[in-house]
């Protein structure tokens, strides 16, 4: 990298999935902490329909106001990355509105791939979709703040590794396997860290045998939590306590994913843990854990109202009071998970610590909110890393990181 300037860093969000707009939030806490005089920011969002546009990098275009969650809107243009030596360069398509482009596969989902002059050099072919083309100029590394599928489960991981662009968290690998919690449980149980009871119901599975999976959630005991399996910020969760609920919590849970995971009820406090990844080869680090408290009776579980729109609806509480042999045994078992599915750059470990102080995995998120009020800040800020310095580390372990096989 040509150390004379000064890194431009690709700011991505928004996306496809159901946690678009909690994207865009966590793009503006990045924004607003990322130092404007170390780096150059581009901000680039994609709309719910896949489109990739140019946007402000004004933190406060990207916050919740009155209870309103941002996101990305449909305007003509869209972005690409194509390899270019050891920096990526950025251009911009402006197309006409109502245009369908040079290929009609505006609004399709589908890219029209053309030459853009004599790509002889490796370099991924633009897109033609009508209008002149606008270079953003070079970049160096992105940081790629999408939550959920299309954007956390290596699907724009493996885009990036492909066009040799560094970017900022886990790999293809990594973000895949940690997406998808039925293979994260697997992988995390084969290294033998502990995982509660599950069963997972696949596509159109309940439809052919309801009373073989009622027997089969029966066994792992009532109530049990009912969510989809590549999604986030407790988006389709549902607790359920009977099983006549079951079919209405699978419906939900199938609002967002085909794929149906059912989790044994973990009796214990809610703990949290963030990892960094380490330096120059050093283990990754681990902060002090946080503990997550929400008010209302034993049916109530954090869910998307409480962890973005409702904050007084729980306590956040960072450091955790937890005696030091289980807050050692939680980073421990932070760190371990991390390792386990080849994480890389930055995750958060969410467990249960039961009454006799045993320590049960229930996810790890290898791009965890990053919104004002998100853990994983806050937990860092009370191990001594402050938001901007924490900015900061990422995108330099990113810079450091080689592309390609490692």
């Amino acid at each position: 990298m040509n150390t004379q300037h000064r890194p431009r860093v690709l700011v991505l969000f928004g996306g496809v999935s159901g946690e678009h707009s909690i994207s865009c939030v966590t793009a503006g806490g990045v924004l607003r902490a990322i130092d404007r005089e170390r780096y150059d920011v581009l901000a680039v969002g994609i709309t719910r329909s896949g489109r990739w546009v140019e946007v402000s990098d004004d933190p406060d275009r990207w916050a919740i106001v009155d209870g309103v969650l941002p996101e990305v809107e449909d305007i003509p243009g869209r972005v690409i990355l194509p390899q270019a030596g050891d920096r990526a360069v950025a251009h911009v398509i402006p197309e006409s509105p109502g245009a369908e482009g040079a290929s009609g596969a505006q609004g399709s989902g589908d890219l029209a791939v053309g030459q853009e002059g004599d790509a002889d050099d490796g370099a991924l072919a633009a897109p033609v979709l009508g209008g002149d083309l606008r270079e953003l100029g070079p970049v160096d590394v992105v940081f790629p703040l999408l939550h959920g599928p299309y954007g956390e489960d290596g699907t724009l991981q493996g885009m990036l590794e492909l066009a040799g662009v560094r970017f900022v968290g886990a790999g293809v690998l990594a973000s895949a396997v940690s997406m998808d919690k039925q293979f994260m449980k697997l992988v995390l149980s084969g290294q033998g860290l502990p995982v509660g009871p599950y069963t997972v119901i696949p596509p159109g599975e309940w439809e052919r045998d309801r009373a073989t999976w009622e027997e089969t959630v029966s066994t792992l005991g009532l109530p049990v939590f009912v969510k989809p399996a590549r999604a986030g910020s407790s988006l389709g969760v549902t607790r359920v306590a009977a099983l006549e609920d079951l079919g209405a919590a699978i419906a939900a849970a199938r609002e967002h994913d085909p794929k149906v995971l059912v989790e044994a009820e973990i009796r214990g406090r809610e703990i949290e843990c963030a990892v960094l990844g380490g330096r120059d080869g050093e283990l990754p680090r681990v902060s002090l854990p946080g503990e997550i408290k929400v008010h209302g009776g034993e049916d109530t579980f954090y869910d998307f109202g409480s962890k973005y729109l409702d904050e007084g609806e729980v306590d956040l509480i960072c450091p955790a009071e937890l005696p030091e042999v289980v807050i050692d045994r939680v980073q421990d078992v932070a760190r371990r998970t991390f390792e386990a599915v080849s994480g890389e750059g930055l995750a958060r470990v969410d467990v249960f610590v039961t009454e006799d102080g045993d320590v049960v995995v229930n996810e790890i998120n290898t791009m965890p909110g990053f919104t004002p009020i998100s853990m994983y800040p806050r937990m860092w800020a009370a191990s001594g890393i402050d938001y901007p310095h924490l900015v900061h580390e990422l995108i330099q372990l990113a810079l450091a990181r080689p592309t390609g096989l490692r």
